[in-house]
C-alpha cells in the first residue's frame, strides 16, 4: 500500500469507528443566517464562531461523532483561547472534514432540476484546506422529485460530477464523501421516492467507476427512502428502513467503507428513529450511521439562543443527540430515553 493509500485508510478507519457519525456543521452562509434567524441571532463572523465553538467543545462529544465536516470559513477560525477549531475537533478524537462543492445551479436544458458546482480549482482548494487541517471532504448533489424529474441528464451529469470530485480528493490524499441527496420536498410517494434512489445511486456507481475511484476509500452520505414531506400518508418507520436497505442492497457494493445518512429536513426525532430501524433491518455489508446536520443541531440552538449561559445547557442537548444517534447506529435506540435528559 503506498503512502497515499495509507493516509486514505486511516481516515476511513478513523470515520467508520463502531457506534460513531459525523456531525455536518458546513453549513453555507444562506443557510446558517435562516437558522440563526429562526432563534433571533444575526448570522455575523463572531455568532457563527460562537455557534461553531460551543459544538466541537462539547464534553465527550468524540465519544459519539467520528468526524465533523465544516464550512471553509470554520478551518480558519479559533476558539476563544486561540485554539484553531480544527484542532479543537481532533483534540476531541474528531476527525475535521471540509465541504467543498460551490451549491448548486439550475441545470440547463433541463427544466426543473439542479447541477452542482465547484469542481473548477478544487485540487489547490483541497491543498489549502488539507494544510488547515481538514481530513476528508463532502460534496452535495440534490435531485428534485416529481412524476418526471429528476430526468436522466440529472441523473447522469450529477453522476459525473461526484465521480469527478471523489476522484480530485482521492488523488490529493482526501477521503471523499460523495452525497446524492433525494430531496423530501414534494408530494412523491415512498415508491417514486425508492424508483428515483435507485436509478440515482446506480448511475453514481457507475460513474465512480468509470472514473477509477477506490470505494474502500470513500464513503456515501445517501438520503433515506421516504414520502415526499407533502404526500397525504407517509410510510411508516419499518416501511421507511426495509425500502432503504433493499435500494442500497441493489446499488451499492459491498466495498464501499461505510454508508453515513444524511436527515433531509426530518425532526431529530425520526431521523433517530429511521436509522435505528434501518439497522434493525436486511441484510446490511456496510456500516450505517449518520451525517446529520439540524438533527444533530437543532435542539441545542434553540437552547444557545446566542446566550454565553446557556453554552452549557446547549452542549448537553448535543450531547444526549448524539449519544441517541450512536445507540440508532447500532440497532439498540429505545424511545423511552427521548423523555430523559
Amino acid at each position: 500500500m503506498n503512502t497515499q493509500s495509507s493516509e486514505l485508510q486511516r481516515t476511513v478507519e478513523a470515520l467508520t469507528q463502531s457506534g460513531r457519525g459525523l456531525l455536518a456543521a458546513d453549513e453555507s452562509g444562506p443557510t446558517i443566517a435562516k437558522r440563526f434567524k429562526s432563534i433571533n441571532v444575526e448570522s455575523t463572523e463572531e455568532t457563527r464562531r460562537a455557534w461553531r465553538t460551543l459544538l466541537l467543545s462539547t464534553p465527550g462529544l468524540g465519544e459519539y461523532v467520528s468526524g465533523v465536516i465544516l464550512y471553509e470559513e470554520t478551518l480558519g477560525q479559533c476558539a476563544d483561547d486561540g485554539e484553531p477549531l480544527p484542532q479543537l475537533a481532533a483534540r476531541q478524537g474528531i476527525v475535521p472534514g471540509i465541504k467543498v462543492d460551490k451549491g448548486k445551479i439550475p441545470l440547463a436544458h433541463a427544466s426543473g432540476d439542479e447541477i452542482t458546482q465547484g469542481l473548477d480549482g478544487l485540487g489547490e482548494r483541497l491543498e489549502r484546506y488539507k494544510a488547515q487541517g481538514a481530513r476528508f471532504a463532502k460534496w452535495r448533489a440534490v435531485y428534485n422529485v416529481s412524476e418526471c424529474l429528476p430526468s436522466r441528464l440529472a441523473i447522469a451529469a450529477n453522476a459525473d460530477a461526484l465521480a469527478r470530485y471523489a476522484a480530485i480528493c482521492q488523488e490529493a490524499g482526501v477521503v471523499p464523501i460523495v452525497e446524492p441527496e433525494v430531496l423530501m420536498d414534494g408530494a412523491h410517494s415512498i415508491e417514486r421516492c425508492a424508483q428515483v434512489s435507485e436509478a440515482v445511486f446506480h448511475e453514481v456507481f457507475h460513474a465512480l467507476h468509470r472514473h477509477a475511484v477506490v470505494l474502500e476509500h470513500m464513503l456515501l452520505k445517501p438520503s433515506m427512502v421516504v414520502a415526499g414531506k407533502e404526500h397525504p400518508s407517509p410510510a411508516s418507520v419499518a416501511e421507511a428502513a426495509s425500502q432503504t436497505v433493499t435500494v442500497l442492497g441493489r446499488t451499492v457494493p459491498p466495498a464501499v467503507a461505510g454508508i453515513f445518512f444524511l436527515s433531509g429536513g426530518q425532526s431529530p426525532e425520526e431521523a433517530t428513529a429511521h436509522l435505528d430501524a434501518i439497522n434493525r433491518t436486511g441484510r446490511r455489508p456496510w456500516p450505517l450511521s449518520f451525517s446529520y446536520g439540524r438533527a444533530l443541531q437543532e435542539p441545542p440552538l434553540k437552547i444557545w439562543r446566542g446566550q454565553a449561559a446557556n453554552v452549557s445547557e446547549a452542549q448537553r442537548a448535543l450531547s444526549k443527540r448524539a449519544r441517541l444517534n450512536s445507540a440508532a447506529s447500532l440497532g439498540r435506540y429505545d424511545a423511552k430515553e427521548e423523555s430523559t435528559s
